[in-house]
């Protein structure tokens, strides 16, 4: 049996016009992302977005409008489960206070799973500045929308 992994993301874009990444290091990789992650069971797409900003951010998001919804075959980085990543542009309704980085991996601390995050001008945006084979799409999507 095939598993389904379902994953939300947030697109926040700052007043600069430029849009939140998270770079993490976890299970011995390093990674460039959206913020947002796995749905958990019984929970719907926009909570669980808001659930993941404040886990990753500590930051109260509002959902703006949907922005893309995978429509392409990936299979996960981390195990045999096929993706579905469902992407939203959020704005965020607290205060976002993050110790932003200008450096991708520039961690503070050490461990297992360590996460830092940059903002990157809107006009300045290519895949290369994230990883996965669905962010790569969204940012070609997000550099034709504007």
């Amino acid at each position: 049996m095939y598993q389904f992994n379902v994953r939300v993301y947030g697109l926040l874009i700052n007043d600069n016009n430029q849009v939140l990444i998270s770079d993490e290091q976890e299970y011995g990789l390093q990674f460039s992302k959206f913020p947002g992650g796995g749905l958990e069971y019984g929970e719907g797409l926009l909570d669980g977005l808001k659930r993941e900003f404040v886990e990753e951010c500590n930051v109260k998001i509002e959902v703006i409008k949907h922005f893309y919804t995978t429509d392409f075959f990936v299979k996960s980085a981390f195990n045999d489960s096929q993706i579905i990543s469902v992407y939203y542009l959020v704005k965020n309704i607290s205060p976002l206070n993050l110790m932003f980085k200008t450096v991708q991996f520039d961690f503070d601390g050490e461990g297992d799973v360590l996460q830092s995050f940059r903002w990157i001008d809107l006009n300045d945006l290519a895949e290369a500045d994230v990883t996965f084979p669905t962010d790569k799409h969204v940012v070609k999507l997000l550099m034709d929308s504007i």
